[in-house]
């Protein structure tokens, strides 16, 4: 922004004027911080500016800058047929880790991989961060719409034939958006060789924009994230009880809540500790994340939603200023909280806080990463563009359209690439 010093002298730019630019300068800043959480690379958590001209604001409810769901999208992809591909006999394995932002990562690249090569994919299972740690995909997802979703694009087996061992399978490493070249040069002379291949998704970059470069695997990547995955009925009901209780303790604001990612073992790793005046700032703390809500105009009647799972002390300065502040230990119904808090892993609990977060009226990602990104394309397909990154804002309140996601603004989120 050009700040022409004559009229400064001329006293035209007022003390208010000053303080804008200032918050515009810090928040150019904070738009090129990276984090480095481990396995998550070259991220950036950018905040994108709205041209005003270009938003349609609807007028302020009373306590908070709420606004409106958009359209719905539709989904604009065509479903391609099994004939195109020359058919072969053998299979694709692998395994959905880290959590449901990962999981719909994942599941996009096995499917593209294996349609490219003609090979059955197999229901992967589900595993967690320790050893022996491994889950049935009907567990959490629905095994059947999986299956169903990709008759006609791919050949799908729920089991691998009894007569194939897992433990000698040629493991073939597979970069997040694998492209038609990468499978072409790296994956299919693997394949042709062993016959059946276990892929393991790494992920260069947790970047989820869309790309210019078009293929012909746009659509099946696009129905694989988008079109295939759905709860099993037990986790979705947990997860729709939690939304319901949530709009009932919204009442003061139409029902509508805030959902905030922000998880306190994260917040404590050593790549979020930053300068936020500095532009350094990427990620932000319970105190922070008050701070931003409140000056948007975000009221102490507010409901907010945290991903951290049970009452942490650090939480109590975010609860100070809105009182209706809760975890998943205060949301769940109680004859599930065995199930979702006390199992020996944290998968449930990290499929509940994404669809939670995928619905709430408001969502904030309070840290940067894969699950603020892909909740991201969930809500835009979704017409819940609300997302609101946080920065620090030096003023005593701002406009919420300033802080909408730059996949958003822009529209450049790979989701913009599936739905129309």
């Amino acid at each position: 922004m050009g700040v022409d010093l004559r009229q400064v002298v001329a006293g035209i730019l007022t003390l208010t004027m000053f303080v804008m630019l200032g918050q515009m300068i810090k928040r150019d800043h904070f738009d090129s911080a990276q984090e480095t959480f481990p396995g998550d690379r070259h991220v950036n958590l950018e905040n994108a500016k709205i041209a005003k001209q270009g938003i349609v604001t609807l007028p302020e409810k009373s306590g908070g800058p709420w606004k409106g769901d958009g359209e719905e999208l539709k989904a604009c992809w065509s479903k391609p047929a099994l004939d195109d591909v020359e058919q072969t006999n053998g299979f694709v394995i692998f395994s959905l880790t880290n959590g449901p932002e990962y999981h719909v990562s994942q599941i996009s690249d096995a499917v593209v991989v294996a349609r490219y090569l003609g090979a059955t994919l197999v229901v992967p299972d589900i595993r967690g961060s320790n050893p022996g740690d491994q889950r049935s995909f009907e567990e959490i997802y629905d095994v059947e719409k999986f299956v169903k979703s990709l008759d006609g694009v791919v050949r799908v087996t729920k089991d691998p034939p009894a007569k194939l061992s897992t433990k000698n399978l040629a493991v073939v490493k597979v970069p997040n958006r694998v492209t038609e070249d990468y499978i072409v040069e790296h994956i299919e002379p693997i394949y042709r060789n062993k016959g059946t291949i276990r892929l393991a998704t790494y992920f260069p970059s947790v970047n989820m924009k869309k790309t210019d470069k078009g293929s012909s695997s746009d659509s099946v990547a696009c129905l694989a994230m988008f079109g295939t995955l759905e709860l099993q009925p037990e986790i979705q009901e947990i997860v729709d009880s939690m939304v319901d209780r949530l709009r009932t303790l919204s009442r003061k604001s139409d029902g509508q809540f805030v959902a905030v990612d922000l998880r306190v073992e994260l917040l404590e790793h050593k790549g979020c500790r930053g300068d936020g005046e500095s532009g350094t700032k990427i990620c932000y703390s319970a105190e922070e994340i008050a701070s931003f809500l409140k000056k948007l105009g975000f009221n102490k009647d507010t409901t907010v939603y945290l991903t951290e799972s049970k009452w942490d002390s650090s939480l109590d300065s975010l609860k100070d200023v809105f009182p209706k502040t809760y975890t998943k230990d205060g949301i769940i119904p109680a004859d599930k909280k065995t199930k979702i808090l006390d199992s020996e892993t944290s998968e449930f609990e990290k499929v509940v806080d994404f669809y939670v977060c995928s619905q709430s009226d408001v969502f904030v990602p309070a840290i940067s990463g894969l699950f603020y990104s892909n909740v991201a394309g969930k809500r835009i397909a979704s017409g819940k563009t609300q997302i609101l990154v946080p920065a620090y804002i030096p003023d005593s309140s701002a406009l919420a359209t300033d802080f909408v996601t730059h996949y958003v603004s822009k529209k450049n989120h790979l989701a913009y690439s599936c739905f129309c």
